[in-house]
């Protein structure tokens, strides 16, 4: 059935002080015909520091005037919350009143096939209790992956999911981490052994950032939930430029977002190995030459706006 024919998950779009990043995410998110028929939630963080405020009251002037959505309702906070808290209220607040969400930061630029592939992947695997949410972007691995596949976990660059799913969220990291070293996941849950998620996990727990992201992929890993991928990526980081508080330069993980639709269909509710395998080598190869890219994906697992 043609996405046109049905109605559209509603979309999240978290920002806090950067205009600039924002205005180009806004503007590619109209390059989505689903737009009009799309109802869109802004949530904008209160300002950390009073020099920042100059920044997030532009940032809110901006979002007063988007439009070309089906409605945009705007959530201006009087406090800083950070990036974490932001978005689990957000999300959490969305789904208390939808069956669905999809999820953007001001950093990502999408393709304009981005929209069509959440919907597609949310009304086909909305009564699949093992998939847990859809991604939108990619690591340029280098090689051909298949339209669509699975892998274990959750994401964060992009990505839609169910309120059936997130009811499996859990905020403590502590007990997430007990889990994993119990039931000996540490080195699956590392992408055998490519990416420390584990030590993220440990450094939230720690207080040394406050990730949601890395405890949402935690708490879909421990229940063997499965997140959909496309082949080619449909969003790209432009947020890789030293714009944020807790971000470094790198062009490690850009991508040309995708100039033609996904195709969604049923598929094994499995992980594809190969894929696996390509995210794991291309991780891998950031640990030497290309190890601030590494650092970046790192930081924005866990940076704290």
């Amino acid at each position: 059935m043609n996405v046109s024919e049905l109605n559209l998950a509603p979309l999240a779009l978290f920002a806090y002080a950067r205009v600039d990043h924002l205005h180009q995410t806004v503007t590619s998110l109209l390059a989505n015909s689903e737009c009009p028929r799309t109802p869109l939630f802004v949530f904008c963080d209160g300002p950390k520091h009073p020099e920042m405020k100059a920044q997030t009251d532009a940032v809110r002037d901006f979002v007063d005037e988007i439009e070309g959505f089906a409605s945009v309702t705007r959530i201006y906070r009087d406090k800083n919350i950070g990036l974490a808290g932001s978005i689990i209220a957000g999300v959490g607040q969305i789904l208390r009143q939808h069956d669905s969400v999809i999820v953007i930061e001001d950093d990502l630029v999408v393709s304009p096939h981005f929209l069509a592939y959440m919907n597609d992947g949310l009304r086909l695997y909305r009564d699949e209790a093992r998939v847990a949410s859809m991604h939108g972007y990619v690591f340029p691995v280098g090689r051909e992956l298949p339209e669509t596949f699975f892998l274990r976990g959750a994401d964060c660059w992009g990505w839609a999911t169910w309120n059936r799913a997130w009811a499996h969220f859990q905020e403590d990291g502590a007990k997430l981490l007990k889990e994993l070293e119990f039931r000996k996941l540490t080195r699956l849950f590392d992408l055998d052994s490519s990416y420390p998620y584990t030590k993220m996990l440990r450094e939230q727990i720690a207080g040394k950032n406050s990730s949601w992201a890395i405890r949402w992929r935690a708490s879909c890993y421990l229940k063997g939930m499965l997140t959909l991928y496309p082949g080619k990526s449909l969003v790209n980081n432009i947020g890789m430029d030293n714009s944020g508080e807790h971000c470094s330069s790198t062009d490690a993980f850009f991508q040309v977002t995708s100039d033609r639709p996904v195709v969604v269909k049923p598929q094994p509710l499995e992980e594809d190995v190969n894929a696996r395998r390509a995210f794991a080598e291309f991780l891998k190869k950031q640990s030497s030459p290309l190890a601030r890219g590494k650092r970046f994906l790192r930081q924005q697992f866990a940076r704290l706006n």
